[in-house]
């Protein structure tokens, strides 16, 4: 077995100022507004998991089904020597991925990407164990702005599965997929997971379970403010509120005050208040049409090659070609 190699251009340290910065705009802007990705400190990440376990939360299975089913195809359309994954967390699905590129025998290298440094370093030693033949650098950064830190020396694959593009609105999804199509060369692929637009009698319970599992994702971004911002939060004066935007064509996550609820962030010397009824957006879910995604392709430098999708017509997986 060959021993993981961690590149680190994330310190704890500079993720917390990432926060500072970013609560300070989010929480005095109106309407007030978080980034998802700090949903996922230990608990988020564990209440995440069990999220994906869930009957009504249908887009992790639904992807793993299309993986399970067509990675074999993927690989052949792609042939990587390098694996780049953004976001790659627990490097679950992509097992699929690398069982069928080492198949092949042209894979020397698997990237994965993720902000944190525990949840890498797991992963890339039990990829390491599980695949001995091939290389593996962990790069703890977040992906949004590393992608100058992808490596080369060989053909090309970045894998950014699981949604996590709708997360971003369109302007910066265009700026993000541009910046995709501006490190890799002619002929290297994408190989996108998004979710599709279906039934809002299907999608909103995904984000509104009936255990409250998502509810308690969604308040401990809270506990996140409180832990690491020294804020005070009461978690038991919000609320969990998922809806759908038909016009945006995006699930909105938010927290709802239910009274006035006046908060002090420490770290910031900061004074905020919600006015009952108030709500805090700290996520969107974007959800695509096929000729959607790929016009937002087209439009960052990438021509779609083949797209995959389940019999309901939930989840697509797309590979997408650098022109």
């Amino acid at each position: 077995m060959k021993t993981p190699k961690l590149e680190v251009y994330l310190t704890p340290a500079e993720s917390v100022d990432a926060l500072r910065a970013e609560a300070r705009e989010g929480l005095t802007a109106t309407p007030k507004w978080l980034s998802p990705k700090w949903f996922y400190d230990a608990r988020g990440s564990e209440l995440f998991e069990e999220i994906t376990a869930l009957p009504e939360y249908y887009p992790t299975r639904t992807e793993r089904g299309l993986l399970a089913r067509y990675a074999d195809e993927i690989a052949a359309f792609t042939d990587p020597e390098i694996l780049i994954e953004l976001g790659s967390g627990s490097s679950e699905k992509t097992r699929l991925l690398l069982d069928a590129m080492t198949a092949r025998g042209t894979l020397r290298t698997y990237v994965p990407q993720d902000v944190s440094v525990t949840a890498l370093e797991g992963a890339a030693r039990q990829v390491g164990a599980e695949f001995p033949g091939i290389d593996v650098v962990g790069v703890v950064s977040d992906f949004t702005g590393s992608l100058h830190h992808l490596p080369g020396g060989g053909r090309r694959a970045v894998a950014f599965l699981g949604g996590t593009l709708g997360n971003l609105v369109p302007a910066e999804r265009a700026e993000f997929l541009s910046g995709i199509a501006a490190v890799l060369d002619p002929g290297e692929n994408l190989i996108l997971g998004v979710g599709l637009v279906i039934d809002p009698a299907v999608l909103v319970p995904a984000y509104d379970d009936a255990a409250g599992v998502t509810a308690q994702f969604n308040l401990n971004v809270l506990s996140v403010l409180n832990k690491q911002l020294g804020a005070n939060f009461p978690l038991e004066d919000f609320r969990h509120v998922a809806l759908w935007d038909a016009d945006n064509e995006w699930i909105e996550m938010r927290l709802e005050a239910l009274r006035e609820v006046s908060v002090h962030i420490d770290d910031l010397d900061l004074e905020i208040t919600f006015a009952a009824g108030e709500q805090l957006r700290t996520e969107i879910s974007a959800k695509f049409t096929e000729d959607g995604i790929a016009a937002e392709l087209a439009s960052a430098g990438f021509g779609v090659r083949k797209v995959w999708t389940d019999r309901d017509q939930r989840f697509a997986l797309l590979c997408a070609q650098r022109a």
